[in-house]
């Protein structure tokens, strides 16, 4: 089956009707900011919410709606950027843990906070204040996350059986998140690594999405079936390009530092794949610098070279093109409205050729 193509502008506008909403919801929000508290909070939050992302998750929730057969109309649309309040409560609390200090370009949530407290010169310690605040913003988006989501507008029995699959996305994501706390401290394998990108970044990016979408178009268990066949693997494709701009990408480009990961020690499968090539004198140095907090620049290219020299990098690409034709053979017979396959077609490309 031939799949028709969507231009880029015609998801671009989609984004921009996505950040409108948020905007829309965000100064509504404003006008009910309780008397007296601080509006540090909301002002960094607000920034942080509409300064850029790829707003993949609405886009993708948006167009599992129109796959079930649904008409565009705004009440979907606002749904749909619901997801990205709750990204942004992923976002900031995975900055703690992971102990970045940026963030698409800017300084994290809690790197922020931290710089307040510092240039005010705040009793107490800036980074224990920075990721405390931060965690209250994280709480505060996922509760905005809900309130958004239930006043889309859309009938209270569609959002009823959205909400289930929402509700299934949360806890996948905060269990992945789990996860990959253990997986920092456990055996580094491939088979964990894997199962940590589908729990906490393949099925949250793409496939609960497009079944939130689906759900609340009144979709029945066929079509949800075909967005899991669709948007696991293409999931599991953007999560592995994820890892490989964390190493590789542009810091320019990406907006986050190329030596997080790699100082984190993050359990990625392209590390463990590296680590299971790797020959004695690759495996020491791997022990010495993966995982160091002071590891720097000239460091993390000894990584990058045992990373390529390994094979690991080439095999993570043709994993990434296994999973991305895996999940466009599936596009390709489920059953879902013309534009909508167009659309998530594009969509997938965009997710496994990108450079942020």
């Amino acid at each position: 089956m031939t799949i028709e193509l969507v231009r880029d502008t015609d998801l671009d506008e989609l984004r921009a009707r996505c950040d409108l909403a948020l905007a829309g919801y965000l100064d509504r929000q404003d006008a009910d900011w309780p008397d007296g508290a601080p509006r540090g909070v909301f002002d960094t939050l607000r920034r942080f919410v509409l300064a850029g992302g790829k707003r993949l998750r609405p886009l993708f929730c948006y167009w599992g709606w129109r796959g079930a057969g649904e008409p565009d109309r705004p009440e979907i649309v606002s749904a749909a950027a619901a997801l990205e309040l709750f990204h942004a409560f992923a976002l900031i609390h995975d900055d703690i843990m992971d102990g970045s200090d940026q963030r698409r370009g800017e300084p994290s949530v809690h790197q922020l906070f931290a710089d307040l407290h510092t240039r005010l010169s705040w009793r107490g310690d800036p980074g224990a204040y920075g990721r405390s605040a931060a965690l209250l913003c994280g709480d505060l988006c996922a509760a905005w996350a809900d309130q958004m989501f239930h006043e889309s507008g859309l009938p209270p029995e569609r959002i009823h059986d959205g909400y289930a699959v929402y509700c299934a996305m949360r806890t996948e994501v905060i269990a992945g998140q789990y996860l990959d706390l253990v997986s920092g401290v456990g055996d580094g394998s491939v088979a964990s690594a894997l199962t940590v990108i589908r729990m906490k970044a393949a099925r949250y990016t793409v496939t609960r999405p497009l079944q939130i979408g689906a759900g609340l178009a009144g979709a029945g268990p066929e079509l949800l079936d075909a967005y899991a066949a669709f948007g696991d693997p293409l999931g599991d494709a953007f999560q592995l390009r994820d890892d490989v701009l964390g190493v590789f990408g542009d810091p320019a480009v990406t907006g986050k530092s190329i030596l997080d990961d790699l100082r984190e020690g993050k359990p990625t499968v392209m590390m463990a794949l590296a680590r299971d090539s790797a020959d004695r004198a690759q495996a020491v140095r791997l022990r010495a610098l993966f995982g160091n907090p002071q590891l720097d620049a000239e460091g993390a290219a000894d990584l990058r070279t045992i990373i390529v020299e390994t094979g690991a990098l080439d095999r993570i690409e043709q994993m990434i093109k296994v999973y991305g034709d895996a999940a466009l053979a599936a596009l390709a017979d489920a059953p879902v409205a013309a534009e909508a396959r167009a659309a998530l077609a594009a969509l997938a490309r965009s997710v496994v050729d990108r450079q942020r």
